[in-house]
């Protein structure tokens, strides 16, 4: 038995059923009584069972009609459903949004992003990682997130990298610092003989601190080596050394004591972008957040 109706050749069958009529039932579909006949015919073909007794003034359900009506009706309630449920997630009544942010920016800009989409679209589920690179982009690849907002980061050349902003760095000193007291940018070079507070390898920060340093041919040895940003305020606060940071994870947690100053020669920018899997379409939700961020992203400016 070879299956091969469409939900139009249900609804002629249960008008059908209903009326008992081919004239009213074509009037209702909008069809001719000779296609209305064709579809019944054919739906009759199929099942190899006659669905209905035709004599010249009426028509009736057969004991087989009767049993495909009831189930005409489940197929016909499943495809309005089905066609509901994706009419919402076209429409963002319903569906979710995973992403993955570095913590910086999971702090500062995604906040206000995510709660702009949770007023507009109160029926989509929201769920934020905030996590380094490496982890982000993970993330990405095993497809447990739609997509990531984090540096760049070129071992994941398998993955779509689209850049949406990026930040110098600045160096954060304690305040009593003898280059605390002018406001001029200070060049990486006059901060060899300082005490750096970075994080570990292979944290993007700690990354282009190195390069910067490779730049003049000197190899970059913090005396302090912390995961989280807050920690390393704290310990610039209290005067333990100096700390070269993204301007972003810089504002991530300000505290009294603590100064900023822009970082010069050489320029490093920490390109910051949209992290997708290859060839994989995003859901109505999740490419309505992209934009969203997006747009949040061009009123930034750092």
């Amino acid at each position: 038995m070879q299956i091969n109706w469409t939900p139009r050749d249900l609804q002629v069958f249960l008008v059908l059923a209903e009326t008992g009529s081919f004239r009213q039932t074509a009037a209702r579909v909008h069809l001719s009584q000779s296609a209305v006949s064709g579809v019944i015919v054919r739906l009759e073909e199929m099942l190899g069972v006659r669905l209905f007794d035709r004599t010249t003034r009426s028509v009736h359900l057969t004991p087989a009609g009767e049993t495909f009506r009831d189930q005409a009706r489940l197929m016909s309630e499943q495809t309005q459903e089905a066609l509901r449920l994706v009419r919402n997630v076209v429409d963002l009544q319903s569906g979710s949004v995973r992403m993955a942010a570095l913590p910086s920016l999971a702090a500062t800009l995604l906040p206000e992003v995510m709660a702009r989409y949770a007023a507009q679209y109160p029926g989509v589920q929201l769920e934020l990682h905030d996590t380094l690179s490496g982890p982000a982009f993970d993330l990405v690849a095993a497809g447990k997130v739609d997509f990531a907002i984090t540096a760049a980061n070129p071992a994941y050349a398998d993955l779509d990298y689209s850049e949406l902003a990026s930040d110098g760095f600045v160096l954060l000193l304690p305040e009593a610092h003898p280059s605390a007291r002018s406001r001029q940018p200070i060049a990486w070079a006059d901060t060899f003989d300082m005490d750096h507070i970075s994080m570990p390898l292979p944290a993007s920060v700690r990354q282009y601190a190195d390069a910067a340093f490779m730049h003049h041919r000197r190899r970059f040895q913090p005396r302090y080596e912390v995961e989280h940003i807050a920690t390393i305020h704290a310990m610039v606060r209290a005067g333990l050394g100096v700390a070269a940071l993204p301007e972003l994870a810089a504002a991530f947690v300000r505290q009294d004591g603590v100064v900023s100053r822009r970082l010069e020669r050489p320029d490093i920018r920490r390109p910051l972008g949209l992290v997708m899997r290859r060839n994989r379409s995003l859901s109505p939700a999740a490419g309505e957040m992209v934009r969203m961020l997006r747009s949040g992203f061009g009123r930034w400016t750092v």
